[in-house]
């Protein structure tokens, strides 16, 4: 009991002989012992270090997982050392929507066949969604939470006792020159070396400690360039599916045509009501052969000729590469003469351009009547 009493009141001492050295210096009536230029710029890159990482990993979170209350959730289970629970992300629930929506439409339907195709690739997209954040969680923000939970908190530890340490010194600094008496000063003569040597072991390591903020830069460098591999990996996932998405719509029966008026003005000449596809795939190459109808495929483009009803004409909406000899290729703007035969797939028309002629897909045209 005595050595704790006795212990209390020497840590009652020295906190009130740094509270006053503090005081003091913020009034500027202490001299302050000053930390070298090297040292000051090790602590401001320290600094800036904790302040960017902590504004990264939190934006990165929030990339990750926009929700914030999904995001503190998540806090509490780690902070709670318990397993996050599984969860679909946007794109499998919408997938799982679209897979209902079509069964309740019917899967045989025009609309419930593309809604099943567009959710299996919304499915493949949340699939490669959930890769992307599981790795960017282990690979990039692990990283940076370990050091701002570990590195850094040993750093501040340090640096907190570093500057207690600092306190002391100045407050025998001080005492030193009050000292009247010999044995005072002696005895403040010996406190200042004894503070001195404390302070100079805690600045070393303490220095030891931010000069490692280097080797903190090398693994945060590396941590970034796996995280610009992950999210590279990710979207070239996911143009892959949509290229793939857009091949099969292109060529899927029952693709929808919109009727709604186009807002561009019509030619000169005429005054046509338009009808606007929508957007349509994009072409790319490679594509499989289009699945022709019995009828279609017994076309012969050259004994072809416009049916008794007439022509349309219609303005191609984008560039089309033709899939194989029955196809006409089209560039965007031009104007081509249309029209169908009976038994054709809907989504196709028979196109002339001066003395060429096949079939084209009705998503990339703008039909004039």
């Amino acid at each position: 009991m005595d050595f704790n009493m006795k212990k209390l009141a020497s840590d009652a001492g020295v906190f009130f002989s740094r509270a006053v050295q503090f005081t003091e210096e913020k009034l500027g009536q202490a001299e302050k012992t000053e930390l070298d230029a090297h040292f000051e710029s090790l602590l401001a890159n320290a600094d800036c270090t904790k302040n960017w990482t902590e504004k990264i990993l939190h934006q990165t979170e929030v990339l990750l997982q926009p929700n914030p209350s999904v995001r503190v959730e998540e806090f509490l289970y780690e902070k709670l050392d318990r397993k996050v629970p599984s969860r679909v992300t946007n794109g499998e629930l919408l997938a799982q929507y679209m897979v209902e929506a079509a069964n309740d439409f019917g899967p045989g339907t025009p609309y419930g066949k593309t809604l099943l195709k567009v959710g299996e690739t919304q499915k493949r997209l949340g699939g490669a969604e959930r890769d992307f954040m599981h790795s960017a969680s282990i690979n990039f923000l692990n990283p940076l939470r370990n050091f701002l939970e570990g590195d850094w908190r040993t750093i501040t530890k340090e640096r907190r006792i570093l500057e207690n340490r600092r306190l002391d010194l100045d407050a025998c600094k001080a005492r030193l020159k009050k000292a009247k008496a010999a044995e005072a000063k002696a005895s403040a003569e010996h406190e200042l070396r004894v503070a001195q040597t404390e302070f100079d072991r805690q600045a070393e390591l303490t220095r030891l400690l931010l000069e490692g903020i280097s080797s903190t830069h090398v693994n945060h460098l590396r941590c970034l360039h796996e995280f610009v591999e992950s999210q590279a990996t990710y979207y070239a996932q996911g143009y892959q599916y949509m290229l793939d998405l857009q091949k099969q719509l292109g060529r899927f029966p029952g693709t929808f045509v919109g009727n709604a008026e186009s807002t561009s003005p019509p030619p000169a000449t005429t005054s046509p009501t338009t009808v606007a596809a929508t957007i349509p795939v994009v072409p790319t190459v490679g594509r499989a052969p289009n699945p022709a109808t019995a009828v279609e495929g017994a076309l012969n483009l050259n004994d072809v000729k416009p049916p008794a009803s007439g022509t349309r004409k219609a303005r191609v909406l984008y560039d089309y590469e033709a899939a194989d000899s029955s196809e006409l290729a089209l560039l965007a703007d031009e104007m081509i003469t249309v029209y169908s035969l009976p038994g054709m797939d809907p989504d196709w028309l028979i196109g002339e351009r001066g003395n060429q002629k096949g079939k084209v897909p009705v998503t990339y045209l703008e039909l004039l009547s």
